[in-house]
């Protein structure tokens, strides 16, 4: 029977991330930074480990994580005790691994000298106490929404030397004024507090920073829902303030009340309702305030200069930004401290404004905005670098969810020399420097001028080599770095020559459970290299069958589902190149979990599912396979619930079904399970993809008698009539006319006539009417690809150059994908001896389409019909004096076909022997 399977070049449409996870290692103070080429070896050689100083192998483990760090001082004595030095642990990045109590309980006993702890998340906040770090002094934390009272309370009390906390930029929800209170009284060194998203600071909490913390010089209260204005011009000790994302704040008593600090430095107000009195008056009245900074203020109409001070407020679209902006306020302000914290609060507005995807920000960000942040990327503090990055890989997004961002944006950064800076600090040591610049790569190269120029300064072997990282952060933001390079057919060749292949595929072994956005992005972009014959032989050359197979069984996240199923399609598409097809049909689970995909409730995931098992029905061993692990159930199923789902779906719920139906059994079967009405509805559908693929299945069903009389009886032929007359698709109609042929060349009367007598005569009554109108729109069909010049000449002559134009005319192309069995073919020879002549045309024309040279399947068919000695019928159907005259012109084509084919194979014959 006949299946088509679909094209290989199913690139998935890419994915952009805005703000995710953030990571980094930070380098202990007493060591130098050299970059990631300074340690590579310069030339391939062995390296005698144990000859190396005692510096070289400090430098080694400063460029690790703190747990690669504890595992390679285990490997022998020496080394251990070189671990252990206190200069190594005097920083600590807790956020690339899971960092819970038992991993703190192992860590404590290094962490007697620990200054700088960086942590993600309530459960590595709950852990932090245990590293019994007496000594801390800085603690940093994002992804804080869930930390409460209770453990920052804990934090505070265990921590007496701590001297600066921050928690954000996301939201502290849980955290109130109490909190702030035990801080102040437990923490009495403290000189810098940045507090997230808290709902309320009452004067109570700011009075007590003032009482308690006579050091306090930097404050940052940031999107609070309300603070106490009055409460903080009491802290006397204030040098910086950010009271940025307030809304409510009432500047008549801010300004009131701050112009009295005697050291405030600079104010941060952006993105609240501060206006130019207030600003003019905290200009005028304090004589320490030196800057203020009120990026996205909408009541700040009015420029505000003052001699001496700096405020960075508005960006005019028309205004010309200095070369280096930063260099030009440093002259103005002189102060290293004081541009550091500009710095800090700039990417910190950006961010935010990044996140907000206003579309009226669109000129600021194409004038100025990505120049700023280029510029923080340049910064020597690295979490402004991190804030900077991820600010870029933000404000290009337009919508995440379906992939899509502003072109001129992300065109504008690569303008400004943006990509080969991301890809400068894509190479540093520094982990969250690698995942950060990897996001933004990714997201950038959604936009093909900007995936070429990441692919021409080298960013695939780039992404190739943090694919590899034992950091799960980064290795996740470079697989999605590659998924999108891996859309179209310019890269995937390149990244398969750079290692992205094996390094993709053991990203799905190394983290084969919790780590959702690894396993959705590495299959995501096997998926697409998949598509690629030459990189789907790499993909199962490297394992990928097997790791895809084991994400699709044992992964619950849809995501990754989807893209698994997805890339099994994929591999699935190459049967006549490759044996992926088959090899994905033999391993173990990977038929069976494809048929509880389609059972999924993520509409994407059972696409991909059905998709796959489409392309997979195209073998022989993996269609009965299927149908074995209740394949035939699941997919009539499918197909009976996604009449309201989307046309992809739709579409690939008929085509497996069409090709579990090129066995007769699975014919059968299906039309036993009720699978012919749900076709027969999607027949009717206005999308061409969707009625194509029905068609081809009603086609296939129709070959069995039972079933052509189940399409009669459920009002198949009024569709597929439609479709023989109407449609746009030449494949549609093709089909349509070919179920039709099969349904009224007198097999279904036989069919029908078993039953009772009056059963008969009714069946028999309303076939006939059945047939007049199919056999109608059949010559219809037939007809329309018939020039009356063209044929009527070759008539009169069976000259190849005629018979040649009428085999042009009739072509249509897509049908030279199809495939035939033994038992199709027969049945089309012998139409040509049915009394209509109607079927006796159809079935020279389709046996025209399916040995046109050419076509995809054209020598297995000419083979075929050559083995069972159907060349003599096809000549007798040519001579014939009752043959209609367009099939006697068909039936000369098709035997001009054979004899091509056959010479074709004769030559391949000699060739080979002459080799």
């Amino acid at each position: 029977m006949f299946v088509t399977s679909r094209g290989s070049g199913q690139d998935m449409s890419r994915r952009v991330r805005q703000r995710v996870e953030e990571n980094k290692v930070v380098s202990p103070s007493c060591c130098s930074v050299i970059g990631y080429e300074d340690l590579a070896p310069k030339a391939q050689h062995y390296v005698d480990w144990t000859s190396l100083s005692y510096d070289t192998v400090l430098l080694l483990f400063t460029r690790l994580n703190y747990r690669d760090r504890a595992s390679l001082a285990s490997t022998c004595r020496t080394w251990r005790s070189l671990g252990a030095s206190s200069c190594l642990w005097t920083s600590l990045d807790l956020r690339p691994h899971k960092f819970d109590l038992s991993m703190a309980s192992s860590l404590s006993t290094r962490c007697a000298n620990l200054h700088k702890v960086r942590f993600r998340g309530l459960d590595s906040a709950d852990a932090i106490v245990n590293l019994r770090a007496r000594n801390l002094r800085e603690i940093s934390g994002d992804y804080c929404r869930k930390i409460t009272d209770a453990t920052l309370s804990m934090i505070a009390a265990r921590h007496e030397a701590l001297e600066s906390l921050q928690l954000g930029p996301d939201f502290c929800e849980r955290i109130t004024s109490d909190a702030v209170k035990v801080i102040a009284f437990c923490c009495p060194k403290l000189r810098k507090l940045r507090l997230s998203g808290m709902r309320d600071v009452n004067s109570e909490a700011i009075e007590s920073l003032s009482k308690h913390c006579p050091q306090l010089s930097d404050v940052g209260f940031l999107d609070c829902l309300n603070i106490n204005e009055e409460a903080l011009g009491k802290v006397a000790s204030l040098r910086y303030l950010s009271v940025a994302g307030t809304i409510s704040m009432n500047w008549r008593v801010a300004a009131e009340s701050w112009e009295k600090l005697p050291r405030l430095t600079a104010l941060d107000a952006s993105r609240t309702s501060v206006d130019h009195v207030s600003v003019s008056r905290l200009f005028k009245s304090s004589q320490s305030l030196r800057v203020v900074c009120a990026l996205n203020c909408p009541l700040l109409e009015h420029d505000v200069n003052f001699k001496g001070k700096l405020l960075i407020a508005k960006f005019d679209d028309n205004s010309k930004m200095p070369n280096d902006i930063f260099s030009h306020w440093r002259d103005l302000i002189s102060n290293d401290e004081t541009m550091r914290w500009i710095e800090w609060i700039i990417s910190h507005s950006l961010l935010r404004m990044a996140e907000s995807n206003s579309q009226a920000l669109n000129n600021f960000w194409l004038n100025h905005g990505a120049k700023l942040l280029l510029r923080l990327m340049q910064s020597s503090q690295e979490d402004v670098q991190e804030r900077a990055a991820t600010g870029l890989a933000t404000f290009i997004v337009v919508d995440d969810e379906n992939a899509s961002i502003d072109c001129g944006r992300a065109e504008a950064v690569m303008r400004d020399g943006g990509i080969r800076l991301l890809l400068t600090l894509a190479k540093s040591w520094r982990e969250g420097l690698q995942s950060e610049a990897a996001k933004a790569i990714a997201n950038l190269s959604v936009n093909a001028n900007v995936a070429k120029a990441v692919a021409e300064e080298g960013g695939i072997d780039v992404l190739a080599g943090l694919a590899k990282s034992m950091n799960r952060l980064v290795a996740e933001e470079a697989a999605g770095g590659l998924w999108n390079l891996s859309v179209g057919e310019e890269h995937k060749n390149e990244i398969a020559k750079a290692g992205g292949v094996n390094a993709l595929v053991k990203l799905i072994f190394r983290w084969p459970n919790g780590c959702d956005g690894v396993l959705e992005r590495a299959a995501g972009a096997l998926a697409n290299l998949a598509a690629d014959d030459k990189c789907s032989t790499e993909v199962a050359r490297a394992g990928g069958v097997h790791a895809l197979v084991m994400l699709a069984r044992n992964c619950k996240y849809e995501g990754a589902q989807e893209q698994a199923a997805r890339a099994l399609a994929n591999l699935a598409a190459h049967g006549d190149s490759n044996n992926n097809n088959a090899a994905v049909g033999q391993e173990a689970g990977a038929l069976e979990a494809l048929v509880q995909l389609t059972k999924s409730p993520h509409e994407g995931v059972q696409q991909e599912a059905a998709g796959a098992l489409w392309n997979l029905s195209f073998d022989d061993k993996n269609r009965e396979s299927i149908a074995a692990f209740g394949g035939v159930e699941a997919l009539v199923a499918l197909a009976k619930s996604c009449s309201d789902a989307s046309t992809g779906l739709q579409e690939r719920a008929a085509g497996a079904l069409w090709g579990l139906s090129v066995s007769e059994a699975n014919s059968i079967a299906i039309g036993q399970e009720g699978g012919i009405p749900p076709l027969i509805a999607l027949a009717g559908s206005e999308a061409e993809d969707v009625h194509e693929t029905a068609a081809g299945a009603l086609w296939n069903l129709a070959f069995n008698p039972g079933n052509a009389l189940r399409i009669v009886a459920e009002g198949g032929v009024t569709a597929l009539v439609h479709l023989c007359s109407s449609s746009v698709s030449k494949m549609a109609r093709f089909m349509a006319a070919l179920a039709l042929a099969y349904m009224f060349d007198g097999r279904m009367d036989e069919y029908a006539m078993i039953g009772t007598s009056s059963e008969s005569a009714s069946k028999s009554v309303s076939l006939a009417g059945a047939r007049i109108k199919a056999l109608k729109h059949i010559e219809s069909f037939v007809t329309t690809f018939m020039e009356p010049q063209v044929f009527a000449a070759a008539a009169l002559s069976s000259a190849p150059s005629m018979l040649a134009q009428v085999s042009e005319k009739v072509r249509i192309p897509e049908a030279g994908h199809l495939r035939c069995s033994g038992s199709e073919i027969g049945r089309f020879v012998t139409m040509l001896r049915n009394p209509s002549p109607i079927l006796k045309a159809c079935a020279a024309f389709a046996l025209v389409q399916f040995t046109i040279p050419g076509g995809r399947h054209a020598m297995h068919h000419a083979s075929l019909m050559q083995n069972a000695g159907e060349a003599r019928i096809l000549r007798s159907a040519a001579a014939a004096a009752n043959m209609p005259r367009e099939a006697k012109i068909f039936a000369k084509i098709v035997l001009r076909n054979l004899e091509h084919h056959h010479q074709a194979e004769c030559s391949k014959g000699k060739k080979s022997v002459i080799l």
